[in-house]
């Protein structure tokens, strides 16, 4: 992840290429359901803005970050859910203006920052770069929801290369979300990127192994496909759990998705 220049457009890329997905839409298209239960189009789009909101504050502000964190705690069951619904309540343009902004914003805050001091988060604290990462995989995930809203199939970008990065690095948040012991061992991950490449992670001695497209483990990282419906392969019983487990982000994995009928 040493290429923060690269990161920080890819970022401003994937904000870019969702905001074309939603921006002509006329005012009642914004209420069309996503396949999140009970969030509509809207939803998906405030989430993202009042995310990148609370990413800005812990970047710029985080004594006022912390005041954050306590309501959080306070209001844990619907903390995240009632920023989508408040954003998703304005009129359409206004919230599209917001989460440009905020994205725009963030970013900037983020690429002018020094890789040594870390910004807390929810979780664990993070290097900018990181937290550039994570905003790129949710905007990508989110978009994946929007997308399959308005029927649209989104192709897969080298961009992925950084949601791919993310899910192999949170290998052991995974298990540990599960209430399982993190394997002592490293995992080889070899992945075919969109371009043809493969992107390798991990000792190529590895025992526990995990191969396939990109674009699936990428899917199933951010819990938009079911396991069965890729072609992921994996080696070794530690490596097969963790294709069951594999996430990207942090907090609860969710219901996940159905298997394709």
């Amino acid at each position: 992840m040493a290429d923060t220049t690269a990161l920080f457009d890819d970022l401003r890329d994937e904000g870019a290429e969702l905001e074309e997905l939603v921006a002509a839409l006329p005012p009642g298209q914004w209420g069309a359901a996503t396949p999140a239960e009970g969030w509509s189009i809207a939803h998906q789009i405030a989430h993202l803005a009042w995310t990148d909101e609370q990413s800005l504050i812990a970047a710029t502000d985080p004594v006022a970050f912390g005041r954050v964190v306590e309501e959080a705690v306070a209001a844990f069951d619907t903390f995240v859910d009632d920023g989508a619904a408040a954003g998703a309540a304005l009129p359409p343009g206004e919230l599209l203006d917001r989460w440009r902004t905020g994205r725009t914003r963030l970013a900037e805050v983020l690429a002018a920052r020094g890789g040594g001091e870390r910004i807390p988060w929810f979780g664990p604290p993070m290097s900018a770069a990181s937290m550039a990462t994570a905003r790129l995989m949710e905007t990508w995930a989110h978009s994946l929801d929007v997308a399959e809203a308005l029927g649209v199939v989104r192709e897969p970008t080298a961009r992925l290369r950084h949601v791919a990065w993310i899910g192999v690095r949170a290998r052991d948040n995974a298990f540990r979300t599960h209430q399982l012991t993190p394997p002592a061992e490293p995992f080889r991950v070899e992945l075919t990127a969109p371009g043809g490449e493969v992107w390798v992670y991990g000792p190529e001695e590895a025992a526990q192994r995990v191969a396939g497209s990109a674009y699936d483990f990428c899917l199933l990282a951010v819990r938009r496909v079911h396991r069965a419906d890729t072609g992921l392969t994996a080696v070794g019983p530690d490596a097969e759990r963790w294709l069951d487990l594999v996430q990207a982000f942090a907090g609860p994995p969710g219901a996940g998705r159905e298997p394709r009928r």
